[in-house]
């Protein structure tokens, strides 16, 4: 079974480990806070959401085969690949400031994302153009990857 963020019980799945995550949670990888991956992951979804779209850095390669392997291939997301700028805490991204109402903002986009059709999201910055179904699976894979990150 392919899990993705439009069907309800991954879902909730997913936002009942994303609620055993704390500032304390332990970094298994990566440079991320806990802090900064729940504000990242809201960054994320709301960007695709937003009317004014990221900057593409989209190309031939990313359309098609890192596309595949990262949505279709059933391999887990490798660590330490950088984000893009707009969704980097560090650069871009929401600056992290009280950690339950970051996690409570990350819970809502996910519910409203769950509920978004590919006519109504921006074009992936990497992907590009994606089907209803690539963008609820991206979706559940994104904070899949992030919670593994810190042991969630």
């Amino acid at each position: 079974m392919t899990r993705s963020l439009d069907d309800a019980p991954a879902r909730a799945a997913l936002i009942s480990r994303l609620r055993t995550m704390a500032p304390s949670s332990v970094r298994q990888w990566g440079r991320m806070s806990p802090h900064q991956a729940m504000c990242h992951l809201g960054d994320a979804f709301r960007s695709v959401m937003s009317p004014v779209p990221i900057a593409s850095r989209s190309n031939v390669f990313g359309r098609t085969v890192i596309r595949f392997m990262a949505l279709h291939s059933g391999l887990t997301w490798p660590h330490g690949v950088r984000t893009v700028p707009e969704v980097d805490q560090e650069v871009g991204g929401t600056r992290p400031v009280e950690f339950a109402l970051d996690q409570e903002a990350l819970e809502a986009a996910m519910q409203q994302f769950a509920t978004r059709t590919q006519d109504t999201l921006q074009p992936h910055p990497i992907f590009g153009p994606l089907t209803t179904r690539e963008w609820q699976r991206w979706g559940w894979l994104h904070v899949d990857h992030h919670l593994r990150q810190f042991g969630a």
